[in-house]
């Protein structure tokens, strides 16, 4: 009942910036606490919370990218943001846009925690 579409990965040099976003659409009533995780090529089996973002505007984030990336969100579109700068090899990774979502199912409202598609950042020379 919910879907997460994430866009703005790609490939960019160290010190470069991107910046990702990621819609949240469906039958959605609210959203509560928003966040970028991450999964590296060579650890398959880790995802890493980048950030989070509450939906008062409370942010969280992992010690490597303070200073570096800022998340955001826009409530009345659904959709947080990650923008990253000064990028390093290191930042290279799967990147997952997760929401927990309040949805609507006939008369009922439900707790969902969705996952995006992920988008893949590579930062590279």
């Amino acid at each position: 009942q919910v879907q997460l579409v994430e866009s703005g990965g790609g490939l960019v040099q160290p010190g470069g910036s991107l910046r990702l976003s990621c819609a949240a659409s469906g039958s959605i009533f609210s959203i509560n606490d928003m966040g970028w995780y991450r999964q590296a090529p060579e650890k398959q089996r880790e995802r890493e919370l980048v950030a989070a973002i509450t939906s008062e505007g409370s942010t969280n984030y992992a010690d490597s990218v303070k200073g570096r990336f800022t998340i955001s969100r826009d409530n009345a579109k659904n959709t947080v943001y990650l923008q990253m700068n000064s990028l390093k090899p290191e930042d290279t990774a799967v990147y997952y846009c997760n929401a927990e979502a309040e949805v609507v199912v006939g008369i009922e409202v439900y707790t969902l925690d969705a996952w995006g598609q992920g988008t893949l950042v590579t930062v590279s020379s």
